[in-house]
């Protein structure tokens, strides 16, 4: 019968802390992601993120009770954000590392210039006239292609188009190597609550 080796032993409190500021997942889940990895720190940043998306699927249907607003203004004082962001229950919405989150996100706003919190809020009007726009380009760069393959480049453009104004597909100003949406989901495995973005306002001077 095959033996399980635990690793717990072998992960130092070093790797432990990268671990936590890399992700600001909680010192216990990143021990026992580090252990399911075998010290890998690669692959324990993998596993936490599998387990966010998954925690956070579980907590869809969840109710938003509490929140936070932050805000965020560029030194030079010509830009600016403000973001709601909602949680279940006041106990994280009270939390300084809830509220650090949100003002993170406010700041990513401020950079980004997102137009849309998620793919769901661009409307059909919107969807329709970029549409036309696309068309015009990829009638006259595919003249001799058959439709099917038009109208593959087509969906491809317009979804590159439109993931760069969407909040949560944008890669985070502060660790491109997560979106915003990941950055939500960590925070859902962080405070044990489903966590969104309700809205947001970007001000800039002359915009």
């Amino acid at each position: 019968m095959a033996t399980t080796t635990n690793n717990s032993k072998n992960i130092s409190t070093e790797q432990v802390k990268e671990l936590r500021d890399k992700t600001g997942i909680s010192i216990m889940q990143c021990r026992k992601a580090l252990d399911e990895a075998g010290g890998d720190m690669e692959k324990a940043i993998i596993i936490l993120r599998k387990k966010s998306g998954e925690l956070a699927a579980r907590r869809a249907d969840k109710t938003f009770g509490a929140g936070t607003i932050a805000s965020y203004v560029h030194a030079t004082g010509n830009v600016g954000a403000m973001v709601v962001l909602s949680c279940e229950t006041d106990f994280v919405s009270g939390n300084d590392e809830f509220k650090a989150l949100a003002r993170d996100i406010a700041m990513h706003i401020t950079a980004a210039k997102p137009k849309y919190v998620k793919v769901d809020d661009i409307t059909a009007e919107e969807k329709a006239k970029a549409k036309e726009v696309f068309e015009t380009e990829v009638a006259a760069q595919t003249k001799d292609k058959p439709e099917a393959m038009k109208e593959k480049i087509l969906e491809g453009k317009l979804s590159a188009y439109f993931a760069e104004q969407v909040l949560l597909n944008q890669a985070f100003i502060k660790n491109p190597d997560i979106t915003i949406q990941g950055l939500i989901e960590g925070g859902v495995q962080k405070f044990g609550e489903k966590i969104e973005v309700s809205k947001f306002v970007r001000l800039g001077v002359g915009e």
